[in-house]
């Protein structure tokens, strides 16, 4: 099992990167292999990860908090991204990790997660919403508590993921899919 989780922050290595790494080295240590890739505009970026996404088990999107939301960069990475993956994403586990100084946050969670369950994707939680705070890496990995969200949530997922796993190795398949249905007015 795979799970990628994409950093949308500006700053390659930063706070986001840094709960993004904690998240990954609990799915690790369940022995699911995890790849943190960088939100980059370009378009052999996108088609990249996008594949990659197309065959992962589950997908972690992570942003920094931009005056009260996502960054600009993975609000444009992902509205690009979607139409590349389309129904791909149906039925996979999905989590939103969010950094800030100091608020922001439950916004920025909020577009996020949205991204997630307009695909279908099993959205999995932590013991609090999955944020951590700190202005630089540093004083991240000073939040005793936004950390330990980070490993509660990289647990559910690896139990969300065994689950389904076994779930399909007994015959279990997802529900299909109806035709969407569009409402382009209301009375």
């Amino acid at each position: 099992m795979k799970v990628i989780l994409l950093n949308g922050s500006r700053r390659a290595e930063g706070c986001t990167y840094t709960a993004l790494s904690c998240l990954a080295a609990t799915l690790n240590e369940a022995h699911i292999q995890t790849e943190i890739l960088h939100a980059e505009p370009e378009a052999s970026c996108l088609t990249a990860a996008a594949e990659k996404i197309k065959a992962c088990d589950g997908l972690v999107l992570g942003s920094p908090v931009y005056w009260a939301s996502p960054t600009g960069e993975i609000i444009h990475f992902l509205d690009h991204l979607c139409p590349l993956v389309g129904t791909s994403l149906h039925h996979k586990v999905g989590a939103a990790v969010v950094s800030a100084r100091r608020a922001g946050t439950t916004a920025t969670l909020d577009v996020l997660t949205k991204y997630l369950s307009y695909h279908q994707m099993i959205l999995v939680s932590s013991n609090y919403w999955p944020m951590v705070h700190g202005n630089t890496p540093e004083e991240v990995r000073q939040d005793a508590e936004g950390l330990q969200i980070m490993q509660v949530l990289g647990k559910n997922m690896a139990w969300v993921l065994s689950c389904l796993e076994a779930g399909k190795q007994a015959g279990i398949v997802p529900p299909p899919t109806p035709p969407k249905i569009m409402t382009n007015f209301i009375r």
